[in-house]
């Protein structure tokens, strides 16, 4: 009864800061179309700001009631990147400035995390992280995309940490934002909203008590984790710029293809919905075979169906 207030409450509260948020976020924050861009429209971004805010104000709420777990702080652990991705909204900040702040929390996480390492794994773990916290934001780039398989992937986490109310105050929150972001979207979440779940994601796979555990907790966000897991590496090869706004995810060249924000949203948030069942239904081995087919889908839309990766790219290096 509690989490469903918990998420009622929060995706009402949710939707109602970006009713009074987002036409100052058009007057200050608007998205304009590019060439690079998978939305027609100009849009707001920074939304993401909406559910940062429930998140905290949720994290404030239970501490000050005597939670004391790891998880009861993550959003506020997050919110240094939240602040950094608000004001990189606004006026684009040097790389090197949004990663140093990546690491700094990744290494709070690293260091709050239960899990057993040597501190030769360090540098493994930090990168890992930082690589989380980025992934989600390079996948921010179609309506409902992020913010539908992050409120998937945080429910089945939710459930299998057996996490305080203040995580489904994150999920509620998500679907409020959700009604908003959905195809038409009528605002973006931003670096603010994106880095942030990233942040918070990474937090919570580092709260597992066992390495398998925290594999499969990863594994549940395959279907966002692998698409750019995939493409880094691509486009390493070509020689791009990794930080570089571009079109060459799957999800993009999918959209290039025909497919409209919703359908290729839709199939990705099923995916993730497929991974979080087999989480709650069985252990890391009943998570490897949904995270086996969804990559080996991945692969075959890649080379079927979507906009072939070089043509892509060659649009991209037109731009």
């Amino acid at each position: 009864m509690l989490m469903v207030l918990s998420l009622t409450a929060s995706a009402l509260a949710c939707w109602l800061v970006l009713r009074a948020l987002i036409p100052q976020l058009r007057r200050r924050l608007l998205d304009q179309p590019n060439a690079r861009s998978s939305h027609r429209q100009p849009t707001p971004r920074g939304g993401g700001v909406a559910f940062v805010l429930v998140a905290v104000v949720a994290s404030l709420i239970a501490l000050g009631s005597g939670e004391r777990s790891a998880t009861a702080t993550l959003p506020l652990l997050a919110l240094p990147l939240a602040l950094v991705g608000f004001l990189d909204d606004r006026q684009n900040l040097p790389a090197s400035w949004r990663y140093g702040v990546q690491l700094g929390t990744a290494l709070v996480l690293v260091l709050l995390s239960p899990l057993p390492w040597p501190w030769l794994e360090l540098p493994l773990l930090l990168i890992t992280a930082t690589a989380v916290i980025n992934f989600t934001n390079f996948m921010d780039g179609l309506d409902g995309l992020v913010s539908g398989c992050m409120a998937v992937t945080l429910s089945a986490l939710a459930f299998k940490l057996s996490a305080p109310l203040l995580l489904w105050a994150l999920v509620g929150a998500l679907l409020g934002f959700l009604l908003w972001n959905w195809s038409t979207a009528k605002v973006f979440m931003g670096d603010v909203g994106s880095t942030f779940l990233g942040a918070v994601f990474a937090g919570l796979v580092l709260q597992a008590p066992s390495w398998p555990e925290a594999l499969e907790l990863l594994l549940v966000a395959t279907p966002l984790l692998a698409d750019a897991c995939l493409c880094v590496p691509r486009r390493l090869l070509a020689r791009q710029p990794v930080f570089q706004a571009h079109r060459l995810h799957l999800f993009q060249r999918l959209h290039q293809a025909g497919w409209s924000h919703a359908q290729v949203a839709s199939l990705y948030v099923a995916a993730t919905a497929t991974s979080a069942v087999a989480l709650l239904w069985g252990g890391w081995q009943a998570v490897l075979t949904p995270a086996a087919v969804e990559l080996l889908v991945g692969v075959w839309l890649d080379q079927r169906v979507a906009v072939p990766f070089a043509t892509a790219l060659a649009g991209t290096d037109a731009c």
